[in-house]
């Protein structure tokens, strides 16, 4: 159990960098900005309807977290070069 929790805290943290690199990304504005305010939508709407998916299929609530703590970390990992 505390896995899971810490897996939330975690994600919670690190989207939060995500965030702060996605808005420095898109005060710059252009053709990179624009690309990255796409990206940010098409791949929430991926990833939700995956994790929907996931839980109706009986995956635990960790798996998902875990699942979107990947997701996130390759984005940081992506916006921080």
């Amino acid at each position: 159990m505390f896995g899971y929790w810490s897996n939330l805290a975690m994600l919670a943290v690190e989207s939060q960098q995500v965030i702060a690199l996605r808005i420095m990304k898109l005060a710059t504005g252009g053709a990179e900005a624009q690309e990255e305010a796409h990206r940010m939508v098409s791949e929430k709407m991926v990833e939700a309807n995956q994790a929907t998916m996931s839980l109706m299929l009986g995956a635990s609530p960790d798996s998902v977290v875990r699942g979107y703590r990947r997701k996130v970390r390759a984005n940081a990992r992506r916006l921080s070069r």
